[in-house]
């Protein structure tokens, strides 16, 4: 079976295999992100802005992702920049553990030297996830592209849990030097993993593109403006943007609006979390088998799923909004279930999409248009968890209700959502004469 540029596609086993390199992201970033925020606030007892303004640089560095993607499509190997990310994650993720001691004896040094960690923690996951990504782009069977989206994804969530249930045994009894012996080890094992599983996969397809001649190398510059001069890819890139800010939005305000709306426990609200992630894991299962059985009979069947994935999330937050009002009566456990569901439809149908429209890109644009979408989708979850905080206090501030502030909040993550279906409701149509690019931009019709 063989994709839109007629090289060889991608195996089940190669598909899983790449599964396993989003696997070792997540498992890396899960303790940069996660545990050591909790240890910068509880154990070193410092403001909860600090680890959540350098959790915000990581994603606004990412912003360079074009920049990594144009790398990979003119390096002839996406295999060396997603092994080079990894190995910079695993280091600069291991560095930022170790700020912990540093913290001890000098806040000032402390803090530059985990602003650059967290810079570098950035341009890995920028360097190896958009690679990734255009490789599975590039490689992947239409036919195959729901199945492989969820694969990958639901691998790297699998990932995160379990480096969080094996490090969180070894972390006890905690010390600074146990964090970073962890760190260490786990970004070693991980990039070891990820390095084995990439290794040849690569190679055929390699073979074969450069048997019809060198690539055309062409500057950043011009390879950014023919893609950004692309309807659909500009069109995708707000669509990605406005779905992502919506989803991430509620992120960081669901578990106090359990615990101040429904009087829940911080036991009750984690588990309350779980129920959300089942919803997604769920969510992504049905995109991925429903998908992939319908792909040859219904070309457009992501667009659809992408449109109804963002129209159930507003619907479910829509019902969050009024339950404010009606808490503690109101079954949140139902109603979180079903908004993970729908996020988990239209997150991996969104991904599927986001692979077809750049595997047509013509001329080996693949790495730079999954790097212009993943800086999109960067920045969106970066401000997104941001502006879920500043938007609540403020609405508290003025109204001084909080049921009130929780629904108008929620209402305006709803009102994102049906934007964003919007949205994906126009990606791949166009007027006739606009069929053909003359870079070889893909079509989304029927036919294909």
């Amino acid at each position: 079976m063989k994709n839109e540029t007629g090289l060889p596609g991608l195996s089940w086993l190669s598909i899983i295999r790449l599964g396993l390199v989003q696997a070792a992201l997540g498992a890396i970033v899960v303790l940069t992100t996660s545990t050591l925020n909790r240890v910068m606030v509880v154990e070193l007892g410092l403001a909860a802005m600090i680890p959540g303004a350098l959790v915000g640089l990581h994603y606004g560095v990412q912003i360079s992702r074009p920049l990594w993607g144009h790398g990979a499509d003119g390096g002839g190997s996406r295999t060396r920049w997603i092994i080079a990310g990894l190995v910079l994650l695993a280091v600069a993720g291991t560095g930022a553990a170790a700020t912990t001691l540093l913290f001890e004896s000098s806040f000032y040094a402390a803090m530059a030297a985990a602003a650059l960690c967290f810079t570098l923690i950035g341009f890995g996951i920028g360097a190896a996830g958009t690679s990734l990504l255009a490789l599975l782009a590039s490689r992947t069977a239409p036919t195959r592209r729901p199945a492989a989206a969820t694969i990958v994804w639901m691998m790297m969530i699998a990932g995160i849990i379990v480096t969080a249930i094996i490090s969180g045994q070894y972390l006890d009894p905690y010390s600074h030097e146990r964090l970073i012996t962890v760190t260490a080890i786990a970004g070693l094992i991980s990039c070891s993993i990820a390095g084995l599983a990439v290794l040849g996969i690569e190679r055929r397809a390699i073979i074969e593109d450069e048997s019809n001649g060198p690539r055309e190398k062409i500057s950043f510059r011009q390879s950014f403006t023919e893609t950004w001069a692309d309807p659909q890819a500009r069109l995708f890139t707000i669509f990605v943007f406005v779905a992502m800010l919506a989803y991430s939005t509620q992120d960081l305000i669901l578990e106090p609006f359990a615990g101040l709306l429904y009087g829940m426990t911080p036991g009750e609200s984690t588990q309350l979390g779980g129920m959300q992630h089942g919803g997604v894991f769920m969510g992504m299962a049905l995109v991925g088998v429903l998908g992939t059985l319908m792909a040859r009979r219904k070309p457009e069947i992501l667009k659809f799923f992408t449109v109804t994935g963002c129209i159930g999330s507003g619907i479910a937050l829509a019902f969050l909004a009024a339950s404010s009002s009606l808490a503690p009566a109101w079954p949140l456990k139902v109603n979180v279930f079903a908004l993970g569901f729908a996020n988990g439809i239209f997150a991996v149908a969104a991904i599927g999409t986001m692979m077809t429209l750049a595997g047509g890109g013509g001329g080996s644009r693949e790495g730079i248009r999954m790097g212009l979408w993943g800086a999109a989708q960067a920045v969106a979850f970066g401000l997104g968890g941001f502006l879920g905080t500043v938007a609540i206090d403020v609405t508290r501030a003025i109204t001084g209700d909080v049921p009130l502030s929780f629904a108008l909040v929620f209402g305006a993550e709803a009102a994102l959502f049906i934007a964003a279906a919007l949205i994906a409701a126009r990606i791949g149509a166009r007027p006739e004469t606009e069929n053909q690019s003359p870079h070889g931009t893909l079509i989304l019709q029927p036919a294909e």
